[in-house]
């Protein structure tokens, strides 16, 4: 096994000695206290505050969908990455992601990538070291998309929403830290387990789950202001729009999640999720869950940035 793997070290505090229990009702509160259209800015704060209880360095949320018609020789069984987000979207890592998102549509996948989508759990939580075998630790997998760049372990969870979407947190830890252990991954899974309704709600704003078609950058940010309650004369004076345009966006939102006012559209993100049987999402192109990813996913980036840097998960 590699020298450069970390060993678990008693000079580290384990996540029972940070006694972790109090900070992950806290941010079960905290996130409750975002708004409906601070989306953004509370799943950077999860990842943010996921990274302090279990000290990580660096964390990611991704948004997996499956495709309407996958080819029967798949190993991914349809599913690829469609919206991620990345804590510290430094460049070598970045970088990383993206050559691993660019081989997802190659033949050349790596074990990782197919454990990584697998299985048809409603919920689940992995430690890297315990689902992948010896020898990965010494492969070029491991070494290019770890070590090189600054990691060298991590612990994931998989939530489903429905039969085709799913969102998949890591937390990722460095050499010098101890491997993620049992006491980690109890925890870790007993803080995510219970928010479903949050990793809905971001889903939702972004169009998935029950739209008929994914929404716009600019539809999205119209969106964001809807859910907070503005007006439409105000939303169009925050983003420097005509109230006209504005007026058109939000047509064009009620009618993409089969509303007709507001009201309807705030009781998406009280409701339930829809069954596979919905009339909204019954046609499998218009439900845009199923379409096809882009090749580049979209991205959101939690620090200081000139441009967004596309990334994609590690997947093990």
């Amino acid at each position: 096994m590699s020298p450069d793997q970390p060993e678990p070290t008693a000079a580290f505090p384990s996540t029972s000695d940070r006694q972790p229990e109090a900070a992950m009702f806290a941010l079960w509160d905290e996130l409750a206290d975002f708004g409906a259209g601070d989306g953004d800015a509370a799943v950077a704060h999860l990842l943010s505050r996921l990274c302090a209880i279990f000290a990580a360095q660096n964390a990611l949320w991704s948004v997996v969908v499956r495709l309407p018609s996958p080819a029967t020789d798949d190993p991914l069984n349809g599913w690829r990455p469609r919206i991620v987000e990345l804590l510290k979207p430094l460049a070598p890592v970045a970088q990383s992601f993206q050559e691993q998102f660019d081989a997802l549509w190659s033949p050349s996948l790596d074990i990782s990538q197919v454990l990584a989508m697998a299985g048809d759990e409603a919920f689940r939580t992995r430690l890297l070291f315990e689902a992948l075998p010896p020898e990965w630790f010494d492969g070029a997998h491991y070494r290019r998309h770890y070590l090189d760049v600054g990691h060298a372990d991590s612990m994931s969870m998989r939530c489903a929403l429905n039969e085709d979407v799913r969102v998949h947190i890591f937390v990722f830890r460095g050499a010098q830290a101890p491997r993620f252990a049992a006491t980690d991954k109890a925890p870790f899974g007993l803080a995510l387990r219970g928010l479903r309704w949050f990793y809905r709600q971001q889903v939702l704003s972004h169009g998935l789950l029950i739209a008929t078609a994914p929404l716009t950058a600019t539809e999205r940010k119209v969106l964001m202001e809807l859910l907070d309650g503005r007006t439409e004369k105000i939303i169009a004076a925050l983003l420097g729009q005509s109230p006209n345009t504005t007026h058109i966006h939000v047509k064009s939102i009620y009618a993409k999640f089969g509303v007709h006012n507001r009201a309807q559209l705030t009781s998406l993100w009280l409701g339930r999720l829809p069954d596979a049987g919905d009339p909204r999402i019954a046609s499998g192109d218009a439900y845009a869950a199923r379409s096809r990813p882009a090749r580049r996913p979209a991205v959101q980036l939690h620090e200081k940035s000139t441009a967004p840097v596309p990334v994609q998960p590690t997947m093990a």
